[in-house]
């Protein structure tokens, strides 16, 4: 499935859906996704690797028009990619067809693993980029940062494993998007989820297959965990991604079926390259 830039209104706001995939898939890509205002483009993860420049070039979305991107954590699933989105970008730079600077915001703690994979893996004409068109920009625990015309709200999802953020926005419609990350719901979290119009949850399988799959050893929930929590906190609209791919091409459909039983909103559960009018 190909889209084309041209065949959306850049005058609404786009989720755009690159990957929803856990780490181990080979059916999608990895769980990342892009953010579309007629300002520009924010993107949200890379994925595991250069696939992502494919995704980014299916989804129609010019490499020029993404000035900020967000790292939530340093699972590989999601910060291999930004290797090559440093070289992609670099090489625009060098080239002159960038302009401005590409701002990548995460938690402190990952600048310098960052940095040091750029440095294992770039050249240094790219790597040299750093601290002058490409920034790394540090985020605390509530913090708000400005970004595609966004006030941007960093929230650490009090993570089991890998320190990780999630983040909160209101739209240019006055609706709330908030991503909650790729692991289940923390209470100290509430203040960031409830009443959301737009959640943004992980869901690693259906709770039927929980013991084929065992999200719970993971640090994952199910389709039916996400839909009640999302029942739960007033939730309007409900994405649901992370997941597995054993059964990917009935995905939808299942995963829809068993979420209804326990979720009366609106609920999406996207293939890769989908575009969501938010």
């Amino acid at each position: 499935m190909e889209i084309k830039e041209t065949e959306r209104v850049f005058s609404l706001e786009n989720l755009i859906v690159l990957g929803t995939g856990n780490a181990m898939v080979t059916k999608c890509y990895n769980t990342c996704f892009a953010l579309e205002n007629e300002g520009g483009v924010l993107l949200v993860d890379a994925g595991g690797g250069n696939r992502i420049l494919a995704q980014l070039e299916a989804a129609g979305i010019q490499t020029e028009r993404i000035h900020h991107m967000i790292v939530t954590h340093e699972h590989c699933d999601h910060i291999l990619g930004v290797v090559w989105m440093v070289r992609k970008i670099g090489t625009m730079i060098k080239n002159g067809k960038y302009e401005g600077e590409f701002r990548i915001y995460c938690h402190a703690g990952l600048i310098e693993p960052i940095k040091a994979m750029c440095g294992f893996t770039l050249q240094k004409k790219f790597t040299n980029l750093f601290d002058d068109k490409i920034l790394l920009v540090p985020v605390d625990d509530g913090e708000c940062q400005q970004m595609l015309g966004y006030a941007v709200t960093f929230f650490d999802i009090h993570s089991t494993k890998a320190k990780q953020y999630g983040f909160t926005l209101p739209l240019h419609s006055g609706k709330v998007l908030t991503c909650m990350g790729d692991e289940p719901y923390n209470p100290l979290c509430e203040r960031y989820i409830k009443n959301s119009d737009w959640l943004l949850s992980e869901a690693f399988c259906l709770y039927e297959d929980r013991d084929r799959f065992k999200p719970y050893e993971k640090h994952h929930s199910t389709v039916k965990d996400a839909c009640e929590l999302a029942t739960q906190l007033g939730v309007a609209n409900l994405v649901l991604w992370h997941t597995e791919d054993k059964n990917y091409e009935r995905r939808k459909e299942l995963y829809t079926a068993e979420g209804r039983a326990y979720y009366k909103g609106n609920l999406l559960v996207p293939y890769d390259l989908e575009v969501i009018s938010l």
